[in-house]
């Protein structure tokens, strides 16, 4: 198995459609706070001036936290996650969402008791993906090396984060269509996949 994923003992998640099933509309959020709609929220929103940024950023944490406490787990996500920790692995989330509703989301999950809260790295934690501050954050705070961990997720953010960062990344796509496969190291629809590549190795 290349890379030896069995072998990583950290991995970092994406939260939203990689350990929840993804119902953002995004383009829909774009909508409602006025922002154009062939640009990614936060980086729109860096470029809209005060007042207006503040409010609008308040509007996308109401947003967000309706969405949060309608969060669902993703297939396989529990039995990945208890399996990593079975292991003795280190586990983290990295997530362009605040903190506060990554939180509820993954207690309405019921993922949260995996996490330690220092391990929820939200946007206003670091530079929000695809840079790989977050992930260099969490590796620091471990005392692990890029080549000991595993970035998860479903978008090309997440996978680019983890290629810049120098980690392993998996791909899931629930779909099976893997339009930024060129990223990923590992694809999968499901996470159970994982479970199951763990378990072989």
């Amino acid at each position: 198995m290349s890379p030896q994923l069995h072998q990583r003992r950290y991995w970092i998640f994406d939260m939203d459609g990689t350990l929840t099933v993804s119902i953002h509309d995004f383009q829909a959020i774009k909508a409602e706070l006025g922002l154009p709609l062939d640009q990614p929220i936060l980086e729109a929103l860096a470029a809209v001036p005060e007042p207006e940024a503040s409010q609008l950023h308040q509007q996308l944490e109401a947003i967000e936290l309706e969405i949060a406490q309608a969060a669902t787990q993703q297939a396989g996500a529990y039995d990945l996650l208890s399996a990593l920790k079975a292991q003795g692995h280190q586990v983290g989330v990295l997530t362009r969402n605040s903190k506060p509703n990554a939180i509820a989301t993954l207690a309405a999950c019921d993922l949260a008791q995996f996490f330690q809260p220092d391990f929820i790295l939200s946007r206003h934690c670091c530079t929000p993906k695809p840079s790989p501050e977050g992930i260099l954050k969490l590796l620091s705070a471990w005392q692990a090396q890029p080549h000991e961990a595993v970035m998860v997720g479903d978008y090309v953010f997440d996978l680019a984060a983890g290629r810049s960062a120098g980690t392993a990344t998996v791909y899931i796509d629930p779909s099976g269509q893997f339009e930024w496969q060129a990223q990923a190291d590992r694809q999968v629809m499901t996470l159970g996949e994982v479970v199951e590549l763990l378990a072989a190795a």
